[in-house]
């Protein structure tokens, strides 16, 4: 397991999600915070779903790489931020429940870091998986400017 930067990391995780205003509009929520590891739960609503009742794949997207990236985030000093630069997602099965994003680090580096997302449904099915790369931006906190 890698070691965080910050030992307040989750206090800035937990800080950082709450500002996400996409994730409210969606409902998700943020639970297990630790190093190099993080998930997001959301519940299924009937107004996140495409045409066939599915939840949207863009919505899928959303909470996998939100939970990748503060995985990421985990491990950063506390005066960085980050941005996704790239991630590839499958959706294996169609997700019609709840779900739960966990994001993980994979390998951390200096300016990028690869990490991936694994989605599941309540009943454990697995729904996604997702691996990205994100970029640190030293010296620009978290924060609303």
């Amino acid at each position: 397991m890698n070691a965080p930067a910050d030992p307040h990391f989750a206090a800035r995780i937990r800080e950082s999600f709450a500002r996400q205003k996409a994730m409210a509009l969606i409902g998700a929520s943020l639970g297990m915070v630790q190093p190099s590891a993080v998930e997001i739960a959301l519940p299924f609503r009937d107004d996140l779903t495409q045409q066939k009742g599915y939840i949207h794949g863009g919505i899928i997207g959303m909470i996998a790489d939100s939970a990748a990236g503060y995985a990421a985030y985990s491990l950063m000093p506390a005066d960085c931020s980050l941005v996704t630069v790239e991630y590839k997602m499958n959706i294996l099965s169609p997700a019609t429940s709840s779900l739960t994003a966990r994001g993980e680090v994979v390998k951390p580096g200096r300016t990028l870091t690869v990490a991936r997302a694994e989605v599941y449904a309540q009943d454990g099915k697995h729904v996604a998986t997702m691996q990205q790369t994100l970029m640190m931006l030293a010296g620009r906190p978290d924060r609303p400017e």
